[in-house]
């Protein structure tokens, strides 16, 4: 089976592996070099985890290499706690680059040097113009810009104020460096783009060593050329970018000639990807940090308890497109359920607890044998213990029922999990009226829940131990919007105040109190859940990973 084919057997087939196993095919490439370029700004996001799963997924599906590269060329905004970040969210996601680490901080000496070289060739002039003349001189999607009254400054001059540049003679926006390329071009990103500011500002790691930094547009293809990479892809918005992208491999003495491939960037329902909105959320304390389990930050994300195999099955269900669309919220739990399901041991908890006493039930109480995980034999079984005295959840039980309510209501006979038959016979309140406890009585014939004369309930529900469950904080989380499509301008008015729901009252079986572990267990009946690293010895918090079904879309 040749490479061609065996990815589309096991990986399916978009149109960019396609034009990787054309150009293979074709003999244009011998190997197949990706790589995935964060600006160490910010927090990884689940959209970042759709081009990591795409770079690395392709190098490694046609035997190439992906690297990971650091655009690191705005030293204001990027610092050391999103680097490690960043690193640590790749290797989570389940991807290693191996020895191919970079950042485009190590070409900034190279980098300068062609600049020069444009200077001399006549392809770069120094600007004085402040950034305010600049944009009003650009022009407009009708208009053509104007020239700089400085675009036609000697190669000498140039040369001279670019090196004093470098040398910090002047201060912050006094001057750039700008490409001449057509100030009359119909793409507004050839009209003599900026390729060096003044920025006096110390850099993770190179220190105070520079006073000019490259622009975004200039380091980031030159840097793919200097590692010999073939396909650059990157998201449809750089795709206006690309003529400027080939205009610097063109005019520059680079090694090789990468090509750019856009696709559509993930946009998910109810939720902002945009780097700038969640840096607000957490600067202005909307969210309690990066990883805060409503943001969609990998980190937030692996809180919460998202597996990284749920990502990647994500990312390939939502495949890669040229055209922009809205991915339902659903698919993404859909993909959280699917790998959950499969791995995640079951155990019971009570969320909101209502008492409920078996006044025919004597003794101290017994074991009862109870599941791991219904469809894996060899997760084998656990004790819990059962008494007298129990906890159900409030929503299991009705006073006065609709016609379709088989749960527990004044007279109903229902099942409790691995234990035994229960009725309903008279119901408690408190002086306001509110439901406090049940009275019920239990049918001793029914241990293991099922009945020796054949007879059916038709309802189970979920239990605790009065007396040997752990108290336990569980958190709740919902969009943290309340529209498909937030408006970033407006994001404060749209955010969903019911996006996060704590229940301090929680109940547990002590199986789920016991051990320490982040992996995400089933609460039978109520979803998946993680434990918090807020948890304390004794005081459990556990997070809502997702519920067994999308009833959010429902509501």
């Amino acid at each position: 089976m040749s490479v061609a084919e065996k990815v589309q057997a096991e990986a399916g087939r978009d149109f960019i592996r396609d034009i990787v196993a054309e150009d293979l095919a074709a003999g244009r490439h011998k190997t197949v070099v990706t790589r995935f370029p964060p600006e160490p700004n910010g927090y990884l996001h689940i959209g970042h985890a759709k081009s990591i799963c795409l770079n690395f997924g392709i190098a490694q599906e046609f035997g190439g290499r992906c690297h990971l590269r650091f655009d690191d060329t705005n030293p204001t905004r990027e610092e050391q706690e999103y680097i490690d970040a960043i690193e640590a969210d790749v290797r989570w996601l389940g991807f290693d680059w191996g020895d191919h680490l970079y950042h485009a901080s190590d070409y900034f000496e190279r980098l300068y040097g062609w600049a020069e070289e444009l200077i001399r060739a006549g392809k770069a002039y120094v600007d004085d113009q402040t950034q305010d003349e600049m944009r009003l001189t650009r022009g407009t999607l009708t208009e053509p810009g104007q020239a700089s009254p400085f675009r036609e400054r000697s190669a000498e001059e140039n040369l001279d104020l670019f090196r004093r540049m470098r040398a910090g003679e002047f201060p912050n926006g006094a001057r750039v460096l700008r490409a001449k390329i057509d100030m009359a071009s119909g793409n507004i990103n050839l009209r003599d783009p900026v390729l060096y500011r003044i920025l006096h500002a110390t850099h993770p790691r190179t220190g105070d060593a520079w006073k000019i930094y490259p622009s975004y547009d200039y380091a980031h293809g030159q840097s793919d050329a200097i590692e010999g990479v073939t396909h650059s892809i990157c998201t449809l918005e750089f795709e206006d970018h690309r003529p400027l992208y080939d205009w610097f491999l063109e005019n520059l003495p680079v090694p090789s000639h990468p090509h750019q491939y856009e696709f559509a960037r993930l946009n998910l329902a109810y939720t902002v990807l945009s780097k700038r909105v969640l840096n607000q959320l957490v600067t202005g304390r909307h969210v309690s940090g990066w990883d805060d389990p409503r943001m969609p930050t990998l980190a937030g994300l692996r809180r919460r308890g998202v597996p990284p195999a749920a990502l990647r099955d994500f990312a390939k269900r939502i495949g890669v497109a040229k055209a922009n669309s809205l991915v339902d919220l659903g698919l993404l739990d859909f993909s959280i359920r699917e790998v959950l399901n499969k791995s995640a041991q079951r155990r019971m908890a009570v969320l909101r607890p209502l008492k409920v006493v078996i006044e025919n039930y004597d003794g101290p109480g017994e074991e009862l044998e109870a599941v791991n995980h219904p469809d894996d034999p060899a997760a084998g079984t656990r004790r819990v213990k059962f008494g007298r005295e129990i906890f159900v959840e409030q929503d299991d039980f009705m006073e006065s029922p609709p016609k379709k309510f088989f749960r527990l209501s004044p007279g109903a006979e229902v099942r409790l999990r691995y234990a035994y038959f229960i009725t309903c016979r008279d119901v408690v309140k408190n002086a306001a009226g509110n439901i406090v406890e049940l009275r019920c009585s239990y049918d001793p014939a029914t241990r293991g829940g099922n009945a020796p004369d054949g007879r059916k309930v038709k309802a189970t529900i979920h239990w605790v131990s009065a007396q040997d469950s752990v108290p336990a904080e569980v958190r709740l989380y919902n969009p943290l919007f309340t529209r498909p499509e937030p408006d970033v301008a407006n994001f404060v008015d749209e955010l969903n105040p019911n996006s996060l729901e704590v229940l301090r009252d929680a109940r547990l079986e002590p199986a789920l109190a016991a051990g320490n572990s982040p992996e995400p267990v089933q609460f039978e009946r109520l979803g998946y859940f993680a434990r918090d690293r807020d948890s304390a010895p004794g005081k459990p918090v556990f997070n809502r990973t997702v519920g067994l079904r999308d009833s959010y879309a429902k509501a």
